[in-house]
């Protein structure tokens, strides 16, 4: 099992979860974070951090996607391992469905 970040961090790109993170696994895009699969070592401390409830264990049903995403894009975009300031218009997409549509693939800007 590893953890991944789902629809739900895009445009809302909250980073209290990268504080927490033990191995440095989350990966920064314009747009939301990924977790790097093969680094993370399942503690699930980042799982509570998250205010959107968007880190989910890649063991719940319809994930399958995601984790594919996150695999994807945490091998390309620069790794982040301090929070920053979310998106100013954050507030605004939280519990907002169908948020893949406004999924970027370019990267953040890192450390």
């Amino acid at each position: 099992m590893t953890f991944v970040v789902n629809e739900s961090c895009i445009r809302c790109k909250i980073m209290d979860c990268v504080n927490v993170c033990p191995v440095d696994c989350f990966y920064e895009g314009e747009n939301m974070l990924v977790i790097h699969p093969d680094e993370c070592i399942d503690c699930g401390v980042c799982v509570p951090e998250c205010p959107v409830d968007a880190i989910k264990p890649d063991s719940e049903p319809g994930l399958e996607k995601w984790l594919s995403l996150n695999a994807e894009y945490a091998k390309i975009w620069p790794n982040i391992t301090v929070n920053k300031a979310p998106p100013p218009d954050s507030k605004e997409w939280e519990g907002k469905p169908d948020k893949l549509q406004y999924f970027s693939p370019n990267p953040g800007a890192g450390d």
